[in-house]
């Protein structure tokens, strides 16, 4: 069974921020991010980063923390593939 996926306020601003910008990102891309990346990385403390392509020239990175009972959505954004996704 998958732990429940919860998004900070943060994250939720975020999105909202990318929408009010023209960028809509719905919370299951999120989710299929975090269960199905295309990269993975550790981050910062007990974070984890993981990506996902957007479309042609852009990915989606989103930031987590995974908990005993659920995963917290810290914050997410789009970046260039070029920065990313570098060999």
């Amino acid at each position: 069974m998958s732990k429940e996926i919860q998004f900070s306020d943060h994250a939720l601003f975020k999105i909202a921020l990318l929408s009010q910008r023209g960028m809509i990102i719905d919370r299951e891309f999120i989710i299929k991010t975090i269960r199905f990346p295309d990269r993975q990385e550790a981050g910062e403390g007990e974070k984890i980063t993981v990506q996902k392509q957007l479309n042609e020239n852009l990915v989606l990175r989103v930031v987590y923390r995974e908990y005993e009972a659920f995963i917290l959505v810290i914050t997410l954004y789009p970046g260039r593939r070029s920065r990313y996704e570098k060999s």
